[in-house]
């Protein structure tokens, strides 16, 4: 007899829904086809024992199984669910009434019981626009799946409460989560705060800059002179996500496997890397495509610390994705797109040593030693960040004292505040949203100067010998500085400050 059941394959963060047939016929024999890997192949093994020890059996006969489309690979276990209800249907051992109302995967053990699956978002998304009414899965990712709305989500610890559910034993109770109140209700109070952070004004000043608009930054300065510790606690001056942004980034998450119990993200991803990335685990890829560390920092924050120690390599990897905002993985078979929209945050020591120029350390590097030192980051990578900041090591007063500094909750008030004023700006046009984001004609549109600020602005240039890219990089910052003080033009003030964050594009900066 044949039976249609129906699961689902996530394709980089999006979902296709499987047609599953399974016929059953006179003879003996198990057939599966329509491009499944070997661990769906290997299903049968786990399917067979997950009856046998929960009281039913593997149909003695002809099993012949297709997974539609067929020009579409099927990847992983999370299909053995699916597949043993739909042999079980097929062999008259449960009632199955409206099963075609139901998608349902999960991965079975051989006790029967349901293991976590990844992408269970992205199949519940898809679930709902191709009108199913029911999604069976495993009870750890159901609160997942329940984010999407119009879509009854089960949660069940083994293949015996789904048979009793659709034998109508036991019903199963669909998880409910209410998306928008659990939202706002945990749009939280940042874990890395910047009262913490003793003196460092100035630095604190940048960051606030970077984060109004979006730029990217490197920080520049010795061992324990506080870079990683500012680093981390630059999500918590972003503006709060949207629940469209929520919604995004949980699916990203999701993927990888990374949400299970959690639900919803609600806080702004902040990434990490270490130097010894590969390019793969960077930008996302492989055999099986999984979106990298750059993809899983989408609305959030990227930070590579000690940049110069990755390999050249990696870092050029990044260029395009820093430039179009998503990476696009193309293979023989298949293209693949991850959006990748994150602030990138890199540290550096000033040379090999850390202590370029400090007369008082013996360690302290020579300028040649210096220059090979910097050249590990190429020219295009650079141009891609807008602001370079020095970052000095804290006295001894500022570390003692007890008073706290500005709070993350302040700051980020005002880095609200310049981002709305930027939405307002950027309406008519559909991929920018930030002054980050600006291109040649909106520089040219929004960064007008007047005069005085263009003879400011040329002097500093020729003085100073800034390089010619760090003139549209000092326009777009000098912009941002402009909102953050609510003014419509850009003033003398703003472009000065502008031009001190170019630390690494001043030919004098080598010494």
């Amino acid at each position: 007899m044949l039976v249609k059941v129906y699961g689902s394959a996530v394709f980089g963060i999006e979902a296709t829904t499987i047609t599953v047939e399974v016929n059953i016929d006179k003879g003996i024999g198990y057939h599966l086809v329509g491009l499944p890997d070997n661990a769906v192949r290997e299903s049968s093994y786990r399917i067979s024992a997950a009856l046998k020890n929960n009281g039913y059996k593997l149909p003695g006969k002809k099993i012949t199984i297709n997974m539609a489309p067929a020009d579409l690979r099927k990847e992983g276990a999370s299909y053995d669910l699916t597949l043993a209800i739909g042999i079980l249907a097929a062999s008259h051992q449960i009632e199955y009434e409206h099963i075609e109302k139901y998608l349902m995967m999960g991965e079975l053990s051989l006790d029967g019981s349901l293991q976590p699956i990844k992408g269970a978002l992205p199949m519940a998304i898809k679930a709902r626009e191709e009108g199913f009414q029911y999604l069976i899965l495993p009870k750890e990712n159901a609160k997942e799946a329940a984010i999407v709305n119009d879509l009854r989500v089960l949660g069940a610890e083994s293949i015996t409460e789904v048979i009793d559910h659709f034998e109508g034993k036991q019903k199963i109770q669909p998880t409910f989560i209410d998306t928008r109140k659990e939202f706002y209700k945990n749009i939280e109070f940042p874990e890395h705060d910047f009262s913490d952070v003793k003196g460092q004004e100035s630095i604190k000043r940048c960051m606030e800059i970077a984060a109004a608009g979006g730029h990217n930054i490197i920080l520049i300065g010795p061992p324990g002179a506080g870079k990683t510790m500012l680093a981390k606690r630059l999500p918590s001056i972003l503006p709060p996500m949207s629940l469209l942004e929520a919604l995004e980034t949980t699916k990203i998450h999701s993927v990888v496997g990374k949400t299970r119990n959690n639900g919803l993200i609600y806080s702004r991803p902040f990434r990490s890397p270490h130097h010894t990335i590969s390019d793969v685990a960077l930008v996302g890829g492989g055999q099986y495509p999984q979106p990298g560390e750059i993809s899983l920092a989408h609305n959030g924050v990227l930070f590579l610390d000690e940049l110069p120690e990755f390999k050249r390599s990696v870092l050029e990897v990044m260029r395009q994705p820093l430039e179009d905002r998503d990476v696009t993985i193309s293979r023989a078979k298949f293209t693949v797109t991850y959006p990748s929209s994150f602030m990138l945050v890199a540290s550096m020591n000033p040379s090999p040593s850390g202590f370029f120029n400090d007369s008082k350390n013996p360690l302290a590097s020579s300028p040649q030693e210096m220059q090979r030192y910097l050249s590990k980051i190429s020219g295009p990578l650079l141009d891609r960040i807008d602001i370079h900041i020095e970052v000095t090591p804290v006295p001894f007063e500022k570390l003692s004292d007890e008073r706290k500094g500005e709070s993350s909750v302040e700051i980020r008030k005002r880095v609200t505040q310049a981002r709305e004023i930027q939405s307002q700006r950027f309406l008519k046009f559909e991929n920018i949203h930030y002054n980050a984001q600006m291109q040649v004609k909106q520089i040219r549109e929004f960064c007008k100067l007047t005069d005085e600020t263009k003879t400011l602005l040329k002097t500093a240039m020729e003085k100073l010998n800034l390089s010619a890219r760090a003139y549209d990089r000092i326009l777009k910052v000098s912009r941002t500085i402009a909102d953050l003080e609510n003014e419509r033009d850009i003033l003398p003030n703003h472009v000065s400050e502008a031009i001190q964050y170019r630390s690494l594009d001043r030919e004098g900066w080598l010494g």
